[in-house]
């Protein structure tokens, strides 16, 4: 799985990396996803009408990284 485009928002990011999961469950309403991936469960959350088609047993990849006293908005 290809990684990201970083954008200026992600310059102070750290760990970033793709990871490929698939979806278990999906609230429309609230935007949290259940996902599987690497044999873990997550539970990830997205704006609603972003995740408005995703489905159990979609296979999505997420682009994941954190920053540290940076909170972006």
């Amino acid at each position: 799985m290809p990684h990201a485009p970083r954008t200026q928002a992600m310059v102070n990011m750290h760990g970033m990396h793709a990871l490929p999961a698939t979806v278990t469950d999906a609230d429309p309403r609230t935007g949290v996803v259940d996902v599987v991936a690497q044999g873990m469960a997550l539970r990830v959350h997205f704006p609603p009408a972003s995740m408005l088609n995703l489905k159990p047993g979609d296979k999505i990849g997420l682009y994941m990284g954190y920053s540290q006293a940076n909170v972006v908005q």
